[in-house]
C-alpha cells in the first residue's frame, strides 16, 4: 500500500517542504522543443527560501545553509530545468533535484576515519614474504665466482 500522499516536496522520511514555500518561475527554454521552442515557457525556475524555511529545524537550517553556502543567494535555492520539451517534465526534474541536493546536504557526516597500525603478524608476514622474494630473485641471478 503507498504511503499516503502528503501536499509538499517530499524529501526523505522527516522532511517534506511545504508547497507554499516553493515558487515557480518560467520562461522559454533555448533547449529542445522544435518549431516550439519560440512560443512555449518550456523553462522552469523553482525557488525556494531554504534560510526562512519553517519546515527545517535550527540544526537542519545550520547545516543545509552551511554546505550549501555556494548555491545559495541570499538563503534562496534556485534550481533551473528546461532539458525536456514539456514544462511539466521540467517541474517534475527540478522538484527531484532539489529533492535530491536538500537530502544530500541534510545527510550526517560521515565518521572519521581512526589511523590503525598494522598487527604485528601483518608486519612479520610481510617481511617474510620480501625474504621469500629476495631468495627466489638471487636463485636467479648466474653464479658469482
Amino acid at each position: 500500500m503507498p504511503a499516503p500522499h502528503r501536499p509538499g516536496l517530499q524529501v526523505d522520511a522527516r522532511l517534506t517542504i511545504p508547497e507554499s514555500e516553493l515558487s515557480w518561475r518560467f520562461s522559454r527554454s533555448s533547449g529542445p522543443g522544435g518549431q516550439g521552442v519560440n512560443t512555449a515557457d518550456s523553462r522552469v525556475e523553482l525557488v525556494w527560501d531554504a534560510a526562512g524555511s519553517a519546515a527545517l529545524s535550527s540544526h537542519q537550517r545550520e547545516r543545509l545553509l552551511e554546505r550549501l553556502r555556494t548555491r545559495l543567494v541570499d538563503g534562496v535555492l534556485t534550481i533551473v530545468a528546461s532539458e525536456h520539451r514539456a514544462q511539466l517534465r521540467n517541474r517534475d526534474a527540478a522538484r527531484a533535484r532539489l529533492a535530491a541536493i536538500v537530502a544530500d546536504a541534510l545527510r550526517p557526516p560521515a565518521p572519521t576515519r581512526r589511523p590503525t597500525k598494522p598487527t604485528r603478524g601483518s608486519k612479520e608476514r610481510r617481511l617474510t614474504a620480501k625474504k621469500h622474494r629476495t631468495d627466489v630473485k638471487r636463485m636467479r641471478r648466474p653464479p658469482q665466482d
